[in-house]
């Protein structure tokens, strides 16, 4: 029997990447997206692979409830929160219907659709769910100097990780895993689409992406890092997490008495 992965924005980039490997490795796909054209597209390439597409936009509810539907009623056994939006300005400059547009795509929806799969994947007692956030999780600290102002953005995905490593505490001993993706500059339409132009800086493909994504499942990751080598740096800084965490105390701290 087949197994069944559901992919959001999976007409371009890291999701059509996904798409394909899935479907290359025998999975069914409920494929989803904007852009009906190319889901037909994604559809017509792969004849002998049963693929449902969806056409929904998750930066609406309704939306949202088009895909969480299907998602609850079906054997999902791979849920993979892709689809995104790269609104990149400072707040103050930030529409704010742009500013809802990214928060419903990057935390809302995943949010809906995470809790739409993960009773059925724990009833089966096997399943993953792989949230694409982004290196910008841990951007917060940089300077503005160092990185463009994106307040929003960052926030969304330090959200995604935040959420996906409670998760997986939360989901422990069920059989069904979690993963915060974070992969940094990839070459896709993500930028071009913002206009901005990134042909000069070295970039990670797509694939090298989904690869690491599904070998970091094998290996029992909670956050995969495809473009970060020295593992001892990603474990640095939750080290750092947990001990801030555990570091508080019920009595003010003396730096705050005068």
């Amino acid at each position: 029997m087949s197994k069944l992965a559901l992919v959001t924005g999976a007409t371009s980039g890291i999701g059509r990447a996904f798409a394909e490997r899935l479907a290359a490795d025998g999975y069914d796909l409920i494929a989803v997206g904007r852009d009906t054209g190319r889901l037909d597209q994604l559809v017509e390439a792969y004849p002998d692979v049963k693929i449902s597409a969806v056409a929904a936009d998750l930066s609406t509810l309704d939306g949202i409830r088009t895909v969480a539907g299907p998602a609850a009623a079906e054997p999902v056994d791979l849920l993979v929160n892709n689809a995104g939006v790269a609104h990149y300005m400072p707040l103050a400059e930030l529409p704010a219907d742009k500013a809802a547009e990214l928060v419903m795509v990057k935390v809302l929806a995943p949010t809906l659709l995470t809790r739409a799969v993960v009773g059925g994947m724990q009833q089966r007692g096997s399943g993953s769910i792989v949230n694409v956030g982004g290196m910008i999780a841990f951007s917060g600290p940089a300077p503005s100097s160092v990185m463009p102002r994106r307040a929003v953005y960052a926030g969304a995905l330090a959200d995604l990780l935040a959420f996906s490593q409670t998760l997986s505490a939360e989901l422990e001993g069920t059989g069904v895993r979690v993963q915060a993706l974070l992969p940094g500059v990839v070459a896709t339409e993500f930028h071009t689409r913002q206009g901005l132009d990134l042909s000069a800086i070295p970039r990670m493909s797509a694939e090298d992406v989904v690869t690491a994504s599904l070998r970091g499942l094998e290996l029992g990751e909670t956050v995969t890092a495809p473009g970060v080598e020295d593992v001892s740096l990603l474990e640095t800084v939750f080290a750092a997490d947990l001990a801030a965490f555990g570091g508080q105390s019920p009595r003010l701290a003396t730096r705050y008495l005068s």
